[in-house]
């Protein structure tokens, strides 16, 4: 069970992890692992991105109130939306995404 944990660190294990639990995972809870909340994206060229300056607004490719992406190490696990806890965002999940497993 702890190998096939290990492999999967890099995503829906770990949520399993947290959210489920099981007495043989706690060997791996304090393994890090990295956390991105991802609002969007933009494309662009190199001579559009040598442009940008202060002021410049980078449109992204969400609207406002679309559920944003989360990943852990790299790997997509969930959506949510920005909250602000005191005075810093944060994210409330509200999906977490289940990988296939082959």
């Amino acid at each position: 069970m702890i190998d096939q944990i290990a492999k999967d660190l890099g995503g829906v294990a770990v949520l399993a992890i947290l959210f489920g639990g099981d007495a043989e995972a706690e060997a791996v809870f304090d393994v890090p692992v990295q956390v991105s909340a991802v609002l969007g994206r933009a494309h662009m060229d190199v001579g559009e991105l040598l442009n940008l300056g202060p002021g410049t607004v980078l449109e992204l490719d969400r609207k406002v109130g679309e559920a944003i992406d989360i990943y852990v190490n790299n790997r997509l696990v969930a959506r949510g939306e920005v909250v602000l806890v005191e005075d810093k965002l944060g994210v409330t999940m509200t999906e977490i995404i289940k990988a296939d497993r082959n």
